[in-house]
């Protein structure tokens, strides 16, 4: 049903059915592109980026939190919080954001995927993430993260309160790190 409103939604640019539940309104409002890209054109590129690290951020998360980040991939594409991840290379570079993300950074999947990730904090801001990431190293989870990010057009937004967690397999093998978005302000 999701996927099909969705469809709907992009291609006619009609408004979201009486039928649509509240989730899928929640995830509708998330997906749009302002480019003309469909949300699922970017779901799949951010399903075929992340590969099999899909799951690891949904298993990670639950291993380290103990909480449920979503059911499955498309639950946690279409959730009303962003979710970002990014590997281990230098410098890191994104290779997930869920819809919430690529709508806070404004940004589709092509132009996120391969980003390097300090590249989405202003430069002021980097010396404070640098510390947060120190803290990641210690504990394998912040979850009292705030700072200033900033998306492709410029403008700047503070998150709150965000969960930083490291993406670890059961081996306890390093694959990157994820974060979870729950509270953003916009700054002027």
């Amino acid at each position: 049903m999701l996927a099909t409103v969705m469809l709907t939604v992009f291609v006619s640019g009609a408004s979201i059915y009486s039928s649509a539940s509240l989730e899928s309104r929640a995830a509708l409002r998330y997906c749009g592109r302002m480019d003309g890209q469909t949300g699922m054109d970017d779901f799949a590129a951010m399903a075929g980026s992340a590969g099999g690290r899909l799951d690891l951020i949904l298993r990670s998360f639950a291993r380290i939190t103990g909480q449920p980040l979503a059911s499955d991939a498309g639950a946690l594409w279409s959730a009303p919080f962003a979710v970002l991840a990014h590997d281990t290379q230098g410098p890191p570079r994104f290779f997930y954001a869920n819809a919430r993300a690529l709508a806070l950074f404004k940004r589709d999947a092509g132009a996120m995927i391969g980003l390097p990730s300090h590249l989405s904090a202003q430069v002021e801001a980097r010396e404070e993430r640098a510390a947060m990431f120190a803290r990641l190293e210690a504990d394998d989870v912040v979850t009292d993260y705030t700072g200033i990010r900033i998306a492709a057009d410029g403008t700047r937004f503070r998150i709150s309160d965000a969960v930083i967690w490291n993406l670890r397999d059961e081996a306890g093998a390093l694959h990157g790190q994820a974060a979870r978005i729950d509270r953003v302000e916009a700054l002027s």
